[in-house]
């Protein structure tokens, strides 16, 4: 018996359920974006070279001489310089990220991954913390240390002031595994500063033994960044001796005149670790003056000792070389310095120092670096750039930093070739990290990627205007994502919460 005839109309039915079905298990292609013509800087420290790069979805699709396939989108990148996503291993944007996740004064640098909970604080819980940024995703990625001082003063309440006993220590070291396992990838400590200042170097270490059975690091704000920098930069390279684990001291400066001009002792003695088997490294951001509270000026803790003051103020060369930024008694000296504001109080600049301490402490801005030193500390091959800035930073820095060493460092003073301040900014920093999955491009690695053109890229912000976007960044991508492009942000927010 032969088959019955199908009509027309279940023809049609037939033929479109099989198309139905053909396209619900047919995998959507990935967004597509092909940059031509681009000067390659590729995070390695490399040459430049004139090449394409395909994007597809969040990944480098391939790089070479491509053409556009239908439909693609196409950027042309003649005269500009594509390089991997700037990756910030010190950036304070761990409140910023909660209230401005656009974060436009960090992408418009370049910046697409920030490692955040600095000097020795953090978030805690940091689980939490992290879920957050989850939830209300950033525009660019973010990675997070775990605090000393914060596990500390969990630990020891206000009786911080001493050395911990060992079953203190050993509290300390729950903590320290709790907080690796949430998503940490490194230890910072800040211990120069009042909390962390009263632990020992025996503290430190047993800490950091933790930090390094999880394949962290240990990041810290050294002891002393004055006339004892030295020697807290040995402490660095004993504690990543006897811990086994990679250091890094974070954003190195010899900050006092007792200790200007000693650069090349610096580097001699991180040389001399590093051919020991120590894995030490550091970074630095590029501005002569630092920013912090009028406290740390004085490391003996006397703020009320004219003598001791006085001798702080000499260190960086006067009081007129204390900007204050921040003073909530008293909001009218801001954008002062303590010189200025003491003479118009008709006191010494000692004694008007010991009051607003006093009265609270301050934020200031102190000038106290030498050119010559942070040309020596930038040009060493260990060093990598980060801003120790972020979001909402009143210091030039905070927006700054990486169009800075672009367009002074790179251009005007010559201290780096292109490839290599790129590296600094990328590939070392993504390899300190331990973030295989991007800092260089290559097929396969992550999409975070910024288009600048070397002629024109520098930095606006100053130290009175510090929220003065860059120029010269043409477009940032994270994630494949655009996120900025022609002077603006886009209003994509990508990011990704980045654990080892």
């Amino acid at each position: 018996m032969r088959p019955l005839p199908r009509s027309p109309t279940l023809l049609a039915a037939l033929l479109c359920t099989a198309a139905l079905i053909g396209t619900a298990h047919a995998a959507p292609q990935p967004h597509s974006v092909l940059i031509t013509g681009a000067d390659i800087a590729d995070g390695t420290g490399a040459p430049l070279r004139k090449a394409s790069v395909r994007v597809k979805g969040d990944r480098i699709d391939a790089i070479g001489e491509l053409q556009p396939l239908s439909g693609e989108q196409v950027v042309d990148a003649r005269g500009l310089v594509l390089a991997p996503g700037f990756i910030d291993p010190h950036n304070h944007s761990d409140e910023g990220l909660e209230t401005d996740p656009q974060a436009e004064t960090q992408i418009s640098q370049g910046i697409t991954t920030l490692l955040i909970g600095q000097d020795g604080g953090s978030a805690w819980p940091l689980g939490e913390y992290l879920e957050r940024r989850r939830a209300n995703p950033p525009a660019l990625n973010v990675a997070t240390c775990l605090g000393h001082a914060t596990v500390r003063e969990a630990v020891m309440g206000q009786d911080y002031k001493r050395a911990a006993t060992p079953a203190e220590i050993l509290r300390m070291e729950e903590l320290v595994e709790r907080g690796f396992k949430e998503g940490a990838i490194c230890l910072s400590s800040g211990i120069e500063y009042v909390i962390g200042s009263y632990a020992t170097t025996e503290e430190i270490v047993a800490l950091s033994r933790v930090a390094g059975r999880h394949g962290g690091f240990y990041i810290s704000h050294i002891r002393d960044e004055a006339d004892r920098a030295l020697s807290a930069m040995q402490e660095v390279v004993t504690i990543g001796e006897q811990a086994k684990l990679p250091v890094q001291n974070t954003h190195i400066k010899l900050g006092t005149k007792g200790v200007w001009g000693k650069s090349a002792e610096v580097i001699a003695l991180y040389d001399a670790a590093r051919k020991r088997g120590v894995d030490v490294s550091a970074d630095c951001y590029p501005y002569d003056a630092w920013m912090s509270n009028m406290k740390v000026m004085v490391p003996s803790k006397r703020w009320d000792d004219p003598v001791d003051v006085g001798r702080a103020l000499d260190d960086i060369g006067g009081a007129q070389n204390v900007l204050i930024t921040g003073y909530t008694p008293d909001t009218a000296y801001e954008g002062r310095t303590l010189a200025q504001v003491a003479a118009s109080r008709g006191i010494t600049p000692e004694a008007l120092f010991s009051e607003m301490v006093a009265k609270g402490d301050a934020a200031i801005v102190g000038k106290s670096m030498t050119e010559e030193d942070m040309k020596t500390l930038y040009q060493w091959p260990w060093t990598m750039v980060s801003s120790d800035g972020g979001i909402g930073m009143e210091h030039p820095r905070g927006a700054g930093t990486y169009p800075k060493v672009l367009g002074s460092y790179v251009r005007e003073k010559q201290w780096l070739s292109l490839p290599e301040a790129v590296r600094k900014m990328s590939g070392l920093p993504a390899w300190r990290l331990g973030l295989t999955d991007r800092g260089t491009l290559e097929p396969g690695k992550i999409a975070d990627l910024v288009l600048f053109n070397p002629a024109t890229v520098k930095d606006n912000s100053t130290y009175e205007k510090p929220f003065l976007l860059s120029t010269g960044i043409e477009k940032v991508w994270v994630n494949g994502q655009l996120v900025w492009s022609e002077g603006k942000a886009t209003g994509e927010r990508p990011g990704k919460v980045v654990t080892r």
